[in-house]
């Protein structure tokens, strides 16, 4: 295991700090869509129930169309974010890591 003074200099170091902005540009802006999204759910259904009531076709609402949506998003938002951590995150921590446990040695 490396000492701490190793996990010191990588914390500190330019690809470390890469490596959380690439992160974060992701993670930050899904969360606020999803919560807006997901929030616009729960208030339309405390909010606006006639639009919610309103039949689509057959005994299908709006409201139960947004439901269905919460389940979709929350699948596609996974799938982005396995994609975004696999393409452009697990690279550079794959890298960190190599660096570290080189030291370690």
């Amino acid at each position: 295991m490396p000492p701490p003074a190793e996990f010191h200099r990588v914390q500190q170091s330019e690809e470390f700090g890469r490596l959380k902005k690439v992160f974060r540009s992701f993670a930050f802006p899904m969360t606020v869509v999803f919560l807006v999204w997901y929030l616009a759910y729960v208030f339309g259904s405390i909010f606006a129930k006639d639009l919610m009531m309103t039949q689509v076709f057959g005994n299908v609402t709006v409201g139960f169309l947004f439901g269905i949506g919460q389940f979709v998003s929350t699948f596609l938002i996974t799938w982005l974010y396995i994609r975004h951590m696999n393409k452009k995150v697990d690279p550079i921590a794959t890298e960190l890591r190599a660096d570290l446990e080189g030291t370690a040695r």
